[in-house]
């Protein structure tokens, strides 16, 4: 889970916004089940790297998330672009391949 204190101010702005993610599978929200493993923000772009509760969840699950948490990152003035990125899934390269495309 983020440190959220030791984030930079609009690190803190896309963090607050992708932790109210909801698992649809669960129904609780990402941050409440601590999902989020890093917030970076270079310039207009921000990093975001997440992990589901289980490294086999469904891959439409694991995809619809990483939508969920792009858009919630582009919600947050000044940031142009969102790289999202899951990690500890057994389909993970593929996953990640498909989120960098635009899937999710």
């Amino acid at each position: 889970m983020v440190d959220r204190e030791k984030l930079s101010d609009v690190e803190k702005q896309v963090f607050d916004r992708v932790v109210t993610v909801r698992d649809p599978e669960f129904g609780q929200t990402i941050g409440s089940r601590g999902l989020i493993d890093e917030v970076r923000v270079e310039g207009d772009t921000a990093y975001i790297t997440y992990h589901l509760t289980v490294p086999f969840c469904p891959d439409v699950f694991a995809l619809y998330i990483g939508g969920e948490i792009r858009k919630k990152a582009l919600e947050v003035p000044g940031i142009e672009k969102a790289v999202v990125q899951v990690s500890g899934h057994i389909h993970a390269d593929t996953l990640n391949q498909k989120l960098q495309e635009g899937g999710g």
